[in-house]
């Protein structure tokens, strides 16, 4: 990056570690606090760093920035993080340069996410970036780059599919309800279990069926009343199981028994219901499967349509990448304007010399001069001249060394 006139530090890295080659327990102990990233980046600031920006997530932890060599950034993230450097070698990730702007590229477009086309990590980039902003931490380069992420992601998100469908199993299960349930927010709905994915299940029913009839159980009554909390919604004693199912329209089963608790015995016929289990083991005993109003729906038929989702989104990618290039394009060729920009700036400081110069000659020379009419024509020949010249070196790349050698002999330019 020397010749783009960036930074004193010559090498854009990214680098960090994500859930390709790091467990959960270990991107754990690299992950930042957000009072650790706000020490990491002003402590970079002192070490003299220009731009940079970190993100961590539960999926990746990742510093953006430019250094003279990587173990800057490196330290940086071990000191403000629980992990080592002996245990980041084992699990890292580094990129140099242009490999480092396709990878923030592919980052925030969802094609780099843990499930594809997941476009959270696009607010985790836009929030890191505007906290580089506030500590002078973001500036031409990062600013410009994060922007043409920005733009592609959007264009990705409503110009291809890879985005749609259901991509966990807790969303899978409410948008198969959504479609197999007529006037699903006037429907009771009784969720048996509140672990992480009961939890996840209740914040996507209350989000997409707008439903008021929602009821929780567990064993323990007061994990429940947590996850009500949270959601709005109605929380029942385990010991009730029995009686709530038999008002439920829709019983969703998401616990951690090691045998059915929901059995042919404890269920009524006297109205439709329709049972998703999405226990691992399953917690819904087949045999009420026997029952005539009853549907049950098991974790493996749910795990298919977002096994199909995920085929219809790669099939997207090819899609996005096209987007992508056409984007990371515009950016590389904006970079390579960098290239004479010192040039540029010391040309329009020679030619303001040389307007100063002339001016104050015809101020002598002229009894009546007009200051302001020589000022205003005088401005726009310097401007003109200079856009001449900047449209020259960026329509003639290929030979923009030698014009920018001849420009500056020509004008004694010192840059």
């Amino acid at each position: 990056m020397q010749r783009y006139n960036i930074s004193k530090h010559h090498t854009f890295y990214c680098i960090g570690l994500s859930y390709e080659k790091a467990n959960a327990e270990v991107r754990g102990r690299f992950s930042l606090t957000e009072s650790a990233k706000v020490d990491l980046l002003n402590e970079a600031a002192a070490d003299g760093i220009e731009e940079l920006m970190v993100i961590s997530t539960c999926n990746r932890t990742e510093i953006y920035g430019f250094a003279a060599h990587p173990f800057q950034l490196i330290k940086l993230l071990c000191k403000h993080s629980n992990g080592t450097i002996e245990e980041f070698e084992k699990v890292a990730s580094i990129y140099k340069n242009n490999d480092a702007i396709d990878h923030i590229f592919r980052v925030g477009t969802g094609l780099d996410s843990q499930i594809l086309g997941d476009f959270e990590i696009i607010g985790q980039l836009k929030k890191s970036a505007s906290q580089s902003k506030k500590l002078n931490l973001l500036k031409t380069f990062l600013d410009r780059l994060i922007n043409n992420v920005i733009t592609a992601s959007k264009r990705v998100k409503t110009e291809t599919e890879i985005c749609s469908g259901a991509t966990s199993v807790s969303f899978a299960s409410v948008q198969y309800i959504l479609n197999n349930v007529q006037q699903i927010s006037d429907k009771n709905i009784l969720l048996f279990g509140t672990g992480k994915i009961g939890r996840n299940t209740c914040d996507n029913l209350v989000k997409h069926t707008h439903n008021k009839h929602i009821t929780l159980v567990n064993r323990t009554k007061d994990k429940a009343l947590e996850v009500a909390g949270k959601f709005d919604v109605t929380v029942a004693d385990f010991t009730n199981l029995e009686s709530e199912i038999k008002k439920a329209d829709v019983l969703i089963v998401a616990t951690g028994a090691p045998i059915p608790t929901v059995t042919k015995a404890i269920l009524s016929n006297d109205k439709p219901l329709l049972v998703l289990d999405l226990s691992i083991p399953k917690n819904v005993s087949n045999d009420i499967e026997d029952l005539e109003n009853v549907n049950l729906v098991h974790l493996d038929d749910l795990s298919k349509i977002t096994d199909d989702t995920l085929k219809n989104r790669t099939a997207q990618i090819p899609l996005a990448e096209g987007i992508i290039d056409e984007i990371k394009k515009e950016f590389k060729a904006w970079l390579e304007t960098r290239k004479f920009a010192p040039t540029i700036k010391a040309l329009k400081l020679r030619l303001e010399e040389i307007k100063l110069e002339e001016i104050n000659f015809q101020r002598k020379k002229i009894t009546d001069f007009n200051e302001q009419q020589a000022q205003l024509l005088s401005d726009r020949i310097v401007q003109k001249i200079t856009k001449q010249f900047a449209n020259h070196l960026k329509d003639n790349d290929s030979n923009s060394d030698e014009s920018i050698a001849l420009i500056s002999k020509v004008f004694q330019l010192k840059n």
